[in-house]
């Protein structure tokens, strides 16, 4: 599938204001268009939604929301946020601009478009890079420069989806931020990483107390009564073969052996992953 930096171009296909654009607008009944339900976003900041309705309220949807026909109505892309405001208002017609894309388009679309301006949480934009790279078989490279960020960011972000569950979860309620969760990830154990999390939460520790604490750790893990922080060339090489597959990799390395864990997420993908690993030139050096 060829693919497009679509984030550089979002403006052209979503006006700054209604007013600047005389063509290819309609103002369509409210009722008629539907929820993305490829939407990547998974929660919604009270307070920004509570100003963005009081804004529409007083101006009306200033930037019309992008949809695509579906039925005999329409199937939102981009502008969920403005949607529910207009909603919540009671309004009886929202501007829109129709584009005639298929399923992958639209969806790549909707990410991109959240990811630059909607604020994802970090565990959220986490999640819309990956599914970009493993259901459209992007880079990373490709996804850096679709959403107009370096590779090293893009990886970075990445990385959070290594920590547990419960961790992703105060990320995402906005109790720990990105800072603290980069720190964390320099921990393996489920349990030692928790421990710290919920320290960070209850004390209010700071990134770089935090930082402090983790390096620590590096300092006394000889002593065997805390976790071995993971080598950087053990972490270099996870990180390079996620690149090369578009996957969440885990490399649990030992003394004498150790084991690559690739995810995978359908057949469809585990065949992608296969052809892959089948391609690459095993006797190049490293």
């Amino acid at each position: 599938m060829q693919k497009k930096a679509l984030g550089k171009g979002l403006g052209a296909l979503i006006p700054e204001r209604v007013e600047e654009s005389r063509d290819g607008i309609l103002h369509v009944a409210i009722d008629k268009v539907k929820p993305n339900p490829l939407q990547p976003r998974e929660n919604f900041d009270k307070k920004k939604l509570d100003e963005l309705i009081s804004s529409i309220n007083e101006k009306g949807v200033l930037q019309p929301v992008l949809v695509r026909r579906k039925g005999d109505g329409y199937e939102l892309i981009a502008g969920e946020r403005r949607l529910r405001a207009a909603k919540t208002i009671g309004m009886d017609n929202i501007p829109v601009i129709v584009r005639d894309v298929n399923d992958v388009d639209a969806l790549e679309l909707s990410l991109i478009e959240n990811i630059q301006r909607e604020e994802l949480n970090s565990i959220e934009e986490a999640r819309a890079y990956q599914r970009l790279m493993n259901e459209f078989n992007f880079t990373q490279d490709e996804v850096a420069k679709a959403v107009g960020k370096d590779r090293a960011s893009v990886s970075n972000t990445i990385r959070l989806l290594n920590l547990p569950s419960r961790a992703q979860g105060l990320i995402i309620e906005g109790s720990l931020s990105a800072g603290h969760a980069k720190a964390l990830l320099s921990l393996t154990g489920e349990h030692t990483i928790m421990k710290l999390a919920n320290r960070i939460v209850k004390s209010g520790l700071s990134v770089r107390e935090t930082e402090n604490i983790v390096s620590r750790r590096r300092a006394y893990s000889a002593k065997g009564d805390l976790p071995k922080l993971k080598d950087h060339k053990v972490m270099f090489f996870e990180e390079e073969l996620q690149r090369a597959l578009g996957t969440k990799v885990n490399i649990k390395h030992g003394k004498k052996r150790g084991q690559i864990q690739i995810e995978y997420y359908s057949m469809d993908d585990l065949e992608r992953i296969y052809n892959i690993v089948k391609g690459l030139d095993l006797t190049k050096e490293v």
